[in-house]
């Protein structure tokens, strides 16, 4: 398993992007639960950022595509809108334990 950050260092409503060795991930948090992704818009395969750790829509509620558009459910990662609609992103199995958030690569 790999340590992204602290607990702490994750706000509720808020999203946050980590590199490791072999990929490139972000992690949001709603409602308390934490849901970790690759980087990767499965439209065009390309970051969905337009600023560090910001993935998310103007009202922290959909995870959006700096590229397109396309906005995605933060709790399943599914695309609702955008030219990707139906497909979603890559989700990573993670734990939160008062040490940290992990993710299973």
């Amino acid at each position: 398993m790999i340590r992204l950050c602290a607990p702490e260092e994750l706000a509720e409503g808020r999203s946050r992007g980590f590199k490791t060795d072999s990929d490139t991930l972000f992690a949001v948090r709603k409602d308390g639960q934490v849901f970790v992704y690759r980087n990767r818009c499965p439209h065009r395969g390309v970051p969905l950022e337009w600023q560090a750790d910001q993935f998310l829509d103007a009202s922290a509620s959909l995870i959006q595509c700096a590229t397109h558009g396309a906005l995605f459910l933060i709790e399943s990662g599914e695309c609702v809108a955008g030219p990707c609609a139906g497909q979603s992103l890559t989700a990573l199995p993670c734990t939160e334990t008062a040490d940290g958030i992990w993710v299973t690569p």
